[in-house]
């Protein structure tokens, strides 16, 4: 075995047994799969004198940021560090906050793509809010690892879009584990996944429907009305316990009960009362712009909050009130054209969104391949919107692939921007992260160095890559 391989693996190793060293902590009432992420142990770190754009819309030169228990403790510069501090030089370099992608469907679609390995889409019924991503996921999809080359250090999995509501996604940090809950972003709320649009009348047409987009709203609306119904039934008073009679008594006058038991729990009634009561983020994959107008009126209709509309390649059509509504939307950079829904997507349609007052322009990837290159996606909505005599800054385009998406899955507060106190999601760079000769040198997730592409040792492999050429070079691509 090469030493390369033997680095790889040993990397590997030493990150997923420290996942599973919390596998027996106490389990959440409101998670049955509750999170046993636990970060790799590490040392402090400072990186100094490189360029730093800390997601919140400021560019700092020649500067130094300190790394330490896991946290950002500052950024200026001249910085002071403890003696044991492994220093970093940032000389030409720049410094951004981890990429976050929202839409992914790594380890629910994972690599080698086999139907063995086709676990994104429960297509069996329209409407299915019982299902869990998270239950789907192989953590051994090498997707995640070449991400993490990438500089992705958190990530939603979504189901697929077959379905009206497909399921509950779940948001992680990508760290190599042997299970999803050793990934699994500790108080991440869930999301939940919709599609409008084509994919679920094509998907069902022939299969009892719905077979129109009036079809699909309606199929939409009566989920939630059973959804309002389970909510007012569950938060009612609940009735005296019923009077149990004795063997000798008349069963006529003194039943044993009134064979109301409370209501049984309904596992897809559970995750629509969640997005109803804002404990689950919704997230819709949507095309055109009246149908996110259509959409964002079901909202209001049965009192949920859209987080983001995914895809979304008409957002610009409707940018202030996505604005206005505190609605992010996820788009390509490029992508169009493709089915007649998105025929009417333009390149400069993240730039137009983000003109909007108050708006959440977040680049997002649907693709294994995408994912790997988040920052150069940005890079191409920064060179249309230039093209269209927009001028965008790189300390304000990172936002889209940080901030933004940190918002939208609901942990802004903990990271998605370089702040004093946040998680030590750090991505240290070649050089301006927006270029085609880009590359993540060095990906810390919670002050621990888990990528490092100038050592083995710190390129971790999922077990399906092991005794690959790509393992054997000890260097990923």
């Amino acid at each position: 075995m090469s030493r390369p391989l033997i680095a790889a693996l040993a990397a590997t190793l030493l990150i997923a047994n420290a996942q599973a060293a919390t596998s027996t902590q106490t389990r959440s009432a409101d998670d049955p799969y509750p999170s046993t992420y636990h970060p790799v142990a590490s040392g402090p770190v400072l990186i100094q004198h490189a360029t730093v754009l800390t997601g919140t819309g400021t560019r700092l030169d020649d500067a130094d940021i300190l790394l330490e228990d896991g946290r950002i403790v500052a950024i200026g510069s001249h910085l002071d560090a403890p003696v044991d501090a492994t220093r970093v030089d940032g000389t030409g370099k720049w410094v951004t906050p981890g990429l976050i992608d929202v839409h992914s469907h790594l380890g629910v679609y994972s690599s080698p793509g086999v139907t063995a390995a086709s676990d994104g889409n429960e297509a069996t019924a329209p409407t299915t809010p019982n299902v869990w991503a998270e239950h789907s996921i192989w953590p051994q999809d090498p997707g995640f690892l070449t991400a993490l080359a990438g500089g992705i250090t958190s990530l939603q999995i979504l189901p697929g879009s077959a379905n009206l509501i497909g399921g509950r996604g779940v948001t992680l940090k990508n760290v190599p584990s042997t299970t999803y809950q050793g990934m699994k972003f500790p108080g991440a709320p869930w999301g939940l996944k919709m599609a409008c649009g084509e994919n679920p009348k094509r998907v069902y047409g022939q299969k009892g429907g719905p077979s129109t987009r009036m079809g699909n709203v309606a199929g939409y609306r009566a989920a939630f009305i059973d959804a309002a119904d389970y909510i007012k039934k569950h938060n009612a008073k609940p009735k005296a316990a019923p009077k149990k009679r004795h063997w000798w008594q008349d069963p006529d006058t003194a039943p044993d009960s009134d064979a109301d038991t409370g209501g049984k729990r309904d596992l897809k009634m559970d995750t629509l009362a969640g997005a109803i009561n804002g404990d689950i983020l919704v997230h819709i994959h949507c095309y055109r712009a009246d149908e996110m107008a259509t959409m964002l009126d079901l909202a209001k209709e049965f009192g949920f909050h859209v987080a983001a509309f995914h895809h979304a390649v008409e957002a610009y059509k409707i940018a202030d009130r996505l604005a206005a509504e505190g609605t992010c939307a996820a788009m390509w950079a490029d992508w169009w054209g493709f089915k007649m829904e998105a025929f009417d997507g333009i390149q400069e349609n993240i730039a137009l969104v983000d003109r909007a007052p108050n708006s959440c322009a977040i680049v997002h990837s649907d693709s294994e391949e995408g994912i790997q290159r988040l920052n150069q996606e940005a890079a191409k909505v920064i060179a249309h919107a230039q093209l269209a005599g927009i001028a965008i800054a790189p300390e304000h385009a990172v936002e889209w692939i940080t901030k933004n998406p940190a918002k939208a899955l609901g942990i802004l507060d903990r990271t998605g921007t370089l702040e004093p106190g946040k998680m030590a999601d750090v991505v240290v760079w070649n050089g301006t992260p927006f270029s085609v000769y880009a590359h993540a040198e060095q990906v810390y997730i919670d002050g621990a160095r888990i990528y490092d592409r100038n050592d083995p040792a710190r390129q971790p492999r999922s077990d399906f890559m092991l005794g690959q050429g790509a393992a054997m070079t000890g260097v990923v691509q």
